[in-house]
């Protein structure tokens, strides 16, 4: 009978263990997982200021240029701001303005076509290639950001995290989408018309 009852405890004593361990390599899992989205979300916010800082010398340049296109770059403008004061109240904010943004920034470019003088500017030329070497940047830092989003949300959805993370405080958090109007196929009769 004594070695029934050693054996036993031995059994849940090892069961125990692996429960303990088990919970360690959770935790440790869904910290790094949260770190990931946190050092993702670092690199696309330095993409974002680098954005943001041109942004003032974009519209400077073609002010001259597109004096009929003032409300979009009066836009353009106070978007901007508005989106350097969300960037510290969390990402569901920031990104929709971000969206916003981008299809602004877009649509200067478009409008851009329509001044030759402003497309020779050597000054519009550069602050153009800058601007589309941050957009692809940026490009890579979302997909970035969203992969390391989509690893913690499952982690975190999925046993054993399901159980730790509500413990640890660990929410869902959002993926960067681009907006509606970047998802369309371009109306290319629009543009050359």
């Amino acid at each position: 009978m004594e070695k029934g009852k050693s054996m036993d405890l031995a059994f849940v004593l090892g069961v125990a263990a692996l429960l303990v361990l088990g919970g360690f390599l959770t935790y440790n899992t869904l910290i790094a997982r949260k770190n990931q989205v946190d050092n993702a979300y670092g690199a696309v916010e330095a993409y974002l200021k680098k954005r943001h800082d041109l942004i003032p010398n974009l519209v400077e340049a073609v002010k001259r240029y597109m004096a009929h296109e003032r409300e979009l770059l009066e836009r353009l403008v106070e978007l901007r701001e508005r989106a350097k004061e969300a960037e510290g109240k969390g990402p569901e904010e920031a990104f929709r303005l971000e969206g916003e943004l981008s299809r602004l920034l877009a649509q200067v470019r478009l409008r851009a076509e329509a001044y030759p003088d402003l497309k020779a500017s050597q000054n519009f030329l550069q602050l153009q290639a800058a601007l589309t070497e941050v957009e692809d940047s940026l490009a890579a830092a979302r997909r970035f950001y969203n992969q390391a989003v989509t690893d913690y949300n499952n982690a975190i959805e999925q046993i054993p995290g399901r159980f730790l993370a509500p413990l640890m405080g660990l929410g869902r958090k959002p993926v960067f989408t681009i907006p509606e109007e970047e998802r369309e196929t371009p109306d290319l009769g629009k543009l050359f018309a």
